[in-house]
């Protein structure tokens, strides 16, 4: 039996936190302390082959590979999701609510929607297939993975399923970078001018 330094690094249970999914400003405990330890979970996560992402005006960290992606990682410390084009269509929308959102006039430092302010605001740019409810149900199915892969948290539910309220996670601002968003406004602004000629 081997027996070495059994001290607890002091952001241990930071780390843990990050391994599970990204940390918000609103978990204080965890923030607090990965504010505090920022440099040395920084260095650790590094020996690991790991890098800390940390917005602290946002109010978000996560971690990622250090690795390019065309170096092979045999075991991987943080998963890899794979979305589908449906799927990143929703997101780069959800990143457009937040860009307007923070353009606005708004006392609130959270974005928060309704079910169905979001599936409103998706349809158009969906093609809406034959069978309305069909269409329906597919948006809703993109809202729950959206919520399963971390980019939305429900803060309220509800009986009625298109009342329940959304918060959108700034760390979408970190997948969906402002290239990825200027390039989708060009293809809006084609898109309504087609539609409109």
């Amino acid at each position: 039996m081997i027996r070495g330094n059994t001290t607890i690094l002091p952001f241990t249970p930071v780390f843990i936190k990050l391994l599970k999914g990204p940390v918000e400003y609103l978990d204080k405990n965890i923030w607090d302390k990965l504010l505090q330890y920022k440099y040395e979970l920084s260095e650790f996560l590094l020996e690991l082959g790991l890098t800390l992402v940390l917005d602290e005006q946002d109010g978000y960290a996560f971690i990622r590979h250090t690795l390019s992606d065309d170096e092979s990682v045999d075991i991987s410390w943080v998963s890899r999701r794979a979305f589908s084009y449906e799927e990143s269509i929703l997101l780069v929308l959800l990143r457009e609510m937040m860009a307007e959102f923070e353009i606005g006039e708004s006392g609130s430092r959270e974005l928060v929607r309704k079910r169905r302010e979001i599936k409103e605001y998706a349809e158009l740019f969906f093609k809406e297939k034959a069978s309305r409810i069909k269409f329906l149900k597919e948006l809703n199915r993109l809202i729950d993975r959206a919520e399963e892969n971390g980019f939305l948290y429900k803060t309220e539910d509800n009986d009625v399923e298109d009342e329940q309220k959304f918060r959108i996670r700034k760390l979408i601002k970190a997948k969906v970078d402002e290239e990825v968003l200027s390039g989708f406004q060009q293809q809006l602004k084609s898109f309504i001018e087609n539609r409109e000629s």
